[in-house]
């Protein structure tokens, strides 16, 4: 399984600023290995937040998106103290979730 995603929530006023750091190789199925074969897609397909258990986000990926990335985006309504929770699923059928306090 891959490593644990480093979200980051800071509240200021009504919007909260989420940023997320994921760990995928994010390959696309383009690139050859040393031997000359084609190395298989594996990259992270769906990608959604939740606050306190409540969907705010979704977002559809494909093989252009890069190795390890970075997602930010605001969600209105949050405090300090809530829960916002980042899950990821990829074209192998990974799934990975991690959740954060807002700061």
């Amino acid at each position: 399984m891959a490593d644990p995603m480093r979200i980051r929530a800071q509240a200021a006023g009504d919007k909260t600023t989420v940023r997320v750091l994921m760990s995928h190789e994010m390959e696309t199925g383009q690139r050859k290995d040393a031997s000359g074969k084609i190395v298989p897609a594996w990259f992270i397909q769906e990608v959604s937040a939740q606050l306190n258990g409540k969907t705010v986000m979704t977002a559809q990926w494909g093989p252009a998106v890069s190795k390890n990335p970075f997602l930010q985006f605001v969600v209105k309504g949050a405090k300090a103290g809530d829960k916002i929770g980042v899950t990821w699923v990829d074209n192998r059928g990974d799934k990975r979730t991690d959740e954060a306090t807002v700061a």
